[in-house]
């Protein structure tokens, strides 16, 4: 576990998302659980007397499987943005790791079966506010890889956890993105509101601005491809023509390269049904 800020850490050893912990008189509040629910017990067990008070508090960052999947495990209050719990209404109760492959970190755990999904308790619509120590933790909505994405802002300490706002090293998730939202969250981002702030990102712990900014120049020229080939009403076939511009960018280790093209496939197209093709714009967004 490394401390990025006075009583506030992060842990990135269990395959997924990285982690947030922010120690407060009242206890613990996470940021986000592992996929796998060993590792969530592990997780939790490892948490065990290090707070000062009692209670847990666990933020999903959004409705990604990565990041939602070991929430039961953690055995704790979970709150979420109120799209996040839309997206939860709309799922059978319990998980089963079968169906398409998204080049999620999830599909990479061997046996992982059935997970019964743990719906946010507690859900908000712009931002709340947690109050269990002398500085508040700020949870705002910032649509982008999901509409129900948020951030967890420490303004005190002034570190801002962003999910998967901004992914390091690796392709975005696209599937149920809002592009122009989420370039315009990496647009604030990127501004002095945020000037000095420790950013965490939701895989890749601690990032820069110019993390940030590789970000929104690759999501525009995403954008900027759609919108043309949409105007032309191009074939959805079309989108797989685009993974090879879009890889390089990563420059991904042998290990992952099969899985991040995927990722980079499955968002792609779904993205371009979702958004280009009339049958399919009634489709809910997760």
């Amino acid at each position: 576990m490394e401390s990025i800020g006075k009583n506030v850490y992060i842990e990135e050893k269990y395959i997924g998302v990285t982690l947030g912990v922010i120690n407060q008189p009242r206890g613990l509040v996470l940021i986000d659980a592992p996929p796998s629910p060993e590792d969530s017990r592990m997780w939790r067990a490892s948490l065990m007397g290090m707070g000062n008070g009692p209670e847990r508090m666990l933020v999903n960052l959004d409705s990604h499987p990565d990041r939602t999947l070991g929430a039961r495990a953690m055995d704790c209050t979970v709150i979420a943005h109120e799209k996040t719990a839309f997206a939860f209404r709309n799922r059978p109760n319990t998980f089963k790791a079968q169906g398409e492959e998204t080049g999620a970190s999830w599909e990479a755990i061997p046996g992982l079966g059935s997970v019964r999904w743990a719906p946010p308790e507690i859900s908000f619509i712009d931002q709340l506010s947690l109050h269990w120590g002398e500085t508040p933790i700020r949870l705002e909505s910032h649509a982008g890889p999901t509409r129900g994405a948020i951030w967890a802002i420490l303004p005190t300490e002034r570190i801002v956890f962003v999910g998967d706002s901004v992914l390091k090293g690796q392709p975005p998730f696209l599937a149920h993105a809002d592009l122009p939202a989420w370039i315009e969250s990496l647009t604030l981002l990127l501004s002095p509101a945020y000037k000095g702030y420790a950013m965490v990102s939701g895989r890749g712990g601690v990032i820069t601005s110019q993390n940030v900014k590789a970000q929104a120049e690759l999501l525009k020229r995403v954008y900027d491809k759609f919108d043309k080939l949409g105007d032309k009403r191009a074939p959805i076939a079309v989108a797989d023509k685009l993974i090879e511009q879009f890889i390089k960018d990563f420059k991904p280790p042998v290990a992952r390269n099969k899985q991040y093209a995927q990722r980079l496939r499955y968002g792609l197209h779904q993205y371009y049904v979702r958004n280009y093709h009339a049958s399919s714009r009634h489709m809910m967004d997760e």
